[in-house]
């Protein structure tokens, strides 16, 4: 991707950014937001996924509820730091419309569905329940 559209895609997650709640924002202090062209081949193998297009976004760590136990199983109360990575690749696939055109609102939109999905995953929700939310 050329660096005047990695700006670009930056300029509109920021923009996305100043328009979530301010609870969806507080959670982004503790959780990471990582934005990268695509994900790593290591990620697309685990994932199975052959295009780096099909993926707009990962959620890395333990939900919330889940971090308690799994540090008592392993004798440590420290939970791995869970951090989110949106690819611009995925999301600009995504908004683009039937003609190949991508506009702001829909390039908006998508990369706002992408950072709330990947966030329900923090919460402990899998792929069915994320998209009955409309996050899909």
């Amino acid at each position: 991707m050329k660096q005047h559209h990695r700006d670009y895609f930056d300029r509109q997650v920021e923009r996305v950014l100043a328009r979530l709640p301010r609870n969806v924002l507080r959670i982004l202090k503790e959780v990471p937001l990582h934005v990268e062209d695509q994900p790593p081949k290591q990620l697309m193998q685990e994932l199975e996924i052959e295009d780096p297009e099909e993926i707009c976004g990962y959620f890395s760590g333990i939900p919330y509820g889940e971090a308690n136990v799994l540090g008592l199983l392993s004798g440590t109360d420290v939970p791995l730091p869970s951090y989110v990575t949106i690819f611009r690749r995925g999301i600009v696939a995504e908004a683009q419309d039937e003609w190949g055109k991508i506009g702001r609102n829909n390039l908006r939109q998508q990369i706002r569905i992408t950072i709330l999905h990947e966030l329900a995953h923090l919460h402990g929700m899998d792929e069915d329940e994320v998209m009955e939310l409309g996050y899909g």
